[in-house]
């Protein structure tokens, strides 16, 4: 795989939202000393999470829809920003 698209992963995690939390939880984990790659690659670590995940190599502990909606509660609530549409 010469690039890695958002398609590639999407095969393994269908919702693009979730997609973006794995990407971002995973590229964290890999900022840390004692985590490697568990793909080969010379990538920075976004898109050496997003390589892992088109392998099949990270997954979800638990459901993705409710990961998601738990996650944009969290946020909605613990920031005193407002939205307006």
């Amino acid at each position: 795989m010469a690039r890695v698209t958002v398609e590639d992963c999407l095969e393994v995690v269908p919702n693009r939202f979730a997609l973006v939390l794995l990407a971002a939880s995973r590229m964290r984990e890999l900022t840390q000393p004692n985590s490697f790659p568990m793909v080969k690659c010379k990538n920075k670590e976004a898109v050496t999470a997003l390589r892992e995940i088109a392998a099949g190599k990270i997954h979800y502990a638990e459901n993705i829809g409710e990961m998601v909606r738990s996650y944009h509660e969290e946020v909605l609530y613990s920031t005193s920003a407002t939205f307006t549409y």
